[in-house]
């Protein structure tokens, strides 16, 4: 299977993914976890141009672009090899990242990213996905509060950030088969006690 998260910043996306592959290895599952932008020496290039808070001229479209690129990398040498070797693979973040970010957030036309999204992919698709949702004020607080990594995304306004929390749920009620809504204004243990419940359930079934 190939399992991604999704979410808001402050959201739990990386302790979430993390904590899943240490279950999943301990069940005797073969699991590869990975991350958007990077997950290759040359994505985690672009992820450092991406993020770096000094890139504030950075155009829409260009950002859109490198994301891509990053993307097509970590599909082709890691997503695809893996899953083709029967293991099951976590990212942390996918293409729906772009189309909230991008397009809710940015206001970008969603049928052209859409289309740019297919071409770095090769149409590969989650099985699930899995929506860490929290409201975009708590969710920044808690990026503050981490003292972790702060990048030129964060640093976006309050209602960029609300945008794309809507994004993020208008997308999983057009695909619902795909995504599961999970209430990450918990704690992480509440969190993936629930996150465990679904992916055995799915994985199950």
């Amino acid at each position: 299977m190939l399992i991604t998260f999704e979410g808001p910043e402050g959201s739990g996306k990386t302790t979430q993914a993390h904590l899943l592959a240490e279950y999943l290895q301990r069940q005797g599952e073969q699991v590869v976890l990975t991350r958007e932008p990077g997950g290759t020496p040359i994505g985690d290039l672009v992820r450092d141009i991406l993020h770096d808070p000094l890139h504030k001229d950075m155009q829409a479209w260009t950002e859109v672009m490198l994301y891509s690129a990053s993307r097509a990398q970590l599909v082709a040498q890691v997503i695809r090899p893996a899953l083709a070797a029967g293991k099951q693979v976590i990212c942390d973040r996918y293409y729906d990242s772009t189309l909230a970010y991008q397009g809710y957030g940015r206001g970008l036309d969603l049928a052209a990213l859409v289309s740019i999204t297919q071409l770095a992919t090769g149409g590969l698709a989650p099985d699930l996905t899995l929506c860490l949702d929290i409201a975009a004020e708590r969710g920044l607080q808690r990026r503050l509060l981490g003292g972790g990594e702060w990048n030129r995304m964060d640093q976006e306004a309050l209602a960029f950030h609300r945008r794309v929390r809507a994004g993020y749920l208008e997308l999983a009620g057009l695909e619902p088969a795909r995504w599961i809504v999970v209430d990450a204004d918990r704690s992480a243990g509440e969190v993936q006690e629930m996150v465990r419940r679904l992916v055995a359930g799915r994985m199950q079934g």
